[in-house]
């Protein structure tokens, strides 16, 4: 099988081979556009002519970390009649809109390159989509639906365009996420746009969200990052960067992936300030008790200009304080406790970074915080305590207290 990996325009490679073997084939096109060693595609996958052969499952690794996970994964393998495991085939099926600006499509297909259209839908057929992911998963039409999104949340992807909502056909690209309420985590979606909306104020993102209504069900919608005016935009999540597959994005699994490890790829490959954002970003999600910080909801962006930047904050949800079982998917200082966090060991995890002044930069967001919560109250359906417990939290640590004290 052979797959055109697209990327802003230009084809910069091909996915060759079987579902155990395959691997991705740089183009003269791409490197001669983005020049040699180019890491506009990844840090973990430079524009060479020659690769080097021990890297290969790393590149494998890559491209299936493109895949959705859990029921999603199921679903669209069961709606496509697709084998499990086989990546290259999943992606000629739903290449050619994911995660970032990578357009992947079948070479040997005739009916390649797809001409990309929106089908037009309304309030009731979101909610169909968003309570029926088994026929329609990530909200992809049965035939020319081309998306696919990591993570395991429910979801599904659509258009907004200035008459309304749209379906994304044949590799359109899509330009918002929803995520419907869920019976068994019913605050989730709330609380989410609450922490997304503090990320904001701290300008730790840019991107909206906000809570909708389709035909009486609640849903949660989030702005891609990766799209801006309809274009996409290049990006990577660190699992992809660290080489971390599947459940290897926590930390105790494997021990592959860890804060260190991502910053040490800012370290390489980004700016000082991008550590410094990353340092507030787990200060925040400390302080609003983040525990699925892992390394999918971590990214890097890649502009076209080849620059290499820290994504935004995403994914950021206030999880209800423990004093038990509450641990973090990364951890800090040594420490998955989220209840036992101090100060300091956020200042020595930083301080292990190479962040200066490491202490103004914790105490720079806590204060900023502090700012934020006293202008922004959560929307009803959030966790009545949330803003309680993220002030508690907030007061604990500039106090030099474990975060969880006083529960």
């Amino acid at each position: 099988m052979r797959l055109a990996v697209e990327l802003y325009g230009s084809v910069v490679g091909s996915i060759e081979g079987d579902a155990r073997t395959f691997d991705f084939v740089p183009s003269e096109a791409g490197i001669d556009r983005f020049g040699s060693n180019s890491s506009v595609l990844s840090v973990a996958i430079p524009l060479v002519a020659k690769q080097r052969r021990d890297r290969a499952q790393r590149r494998r690794n890559w491209f299936g970390e493109l895949l959705p996970e859990g029921d999603q994964y199921d679903f669209m393998l069961a709606q496509a009649a697709l084998r499990r495991g086989d990546t290259p085939v999943f992606l000629g099926r739903f290449g050619r809109d994911v995660a970032g600006a990578l357009q992947i499509w079948d070479l040997d297909d005739p009916s390649e390159p797809r001409t990309p259209s929106l089908r037009k839908i309304d309030a009731a057929q979101i909610r169909a989509l968003l309570e029926d992911p088994i026929s329609a998963p990530l909200g992809n039409a049965a035939v020319q639906g081309r998306t696919s999104l990591g993570g395991v949340q429910p979801k599904i992807a659509l258009t907004r365009t200035p008459d309304g909502w749209a379906q994304a056909l044949g590799g359109y690209p899509t330009t918002h996420i929803l995520k419907p309420r869920v019976s068994a985590h019913p605050t989730m979606i709330f609380d989410e746009e609450y922490g997304s909306r503090l990320a904001r104020g701290l300008g730790l993102s840019a991107f909206d969200a906000e809570i909708q209504e389709f035909a009486g069900l609640d849903a949660l919608v989030i702005e891609r990052f990766d799209r801006r005016d309809g274009v996409r935009i290049h990006q990577e999540d660190l699992s992809q960067a660290l080489g971390a597959g599947g459940n290897q994005k926590y930390q105790e699994i494997g021990g592959v992936v860890s804060l260190a490890r991502a910053a040490s790829v800012l370290q390489r490959h980004a700016s000082g300030q991008d550590l410094r954002n990353l340092a507030a970003i787990t200060t925040l999600g400390v302080a609003i008790g983040n525990l699925d910080m892992h390394t999918k909801n971590l990214g890097l962006l890649h502009p076209e200009d080849g620059e290499v930047r820290l994504a935004p904050a995403y994914d950021m949800v206030p999880h209800a304080p423990s004093t038990s079982d509450g641990r973090l998917a990364l951890a800090i200082d040594g420490e998955y406790r989220h209840h036992a966090i101090t100060s300091e060991h956020l200042r020595a995890e930083f301080e292990l970074w190479g962040v200066r002044r490491a202490g103004a930069v914790i105490d720079e967001v806590l204060d900023h915080l502090v700012a934020v919560l006293d202008e922004e109250d959560p929307v009803n359906g959030a966790r009545p305590e949330v803003q309680d417990d993220i002030l508690r939290a907030v007061s604990n640590l500039r106090a030099g207290r474990p975060v969880g004290a006083g529960l």
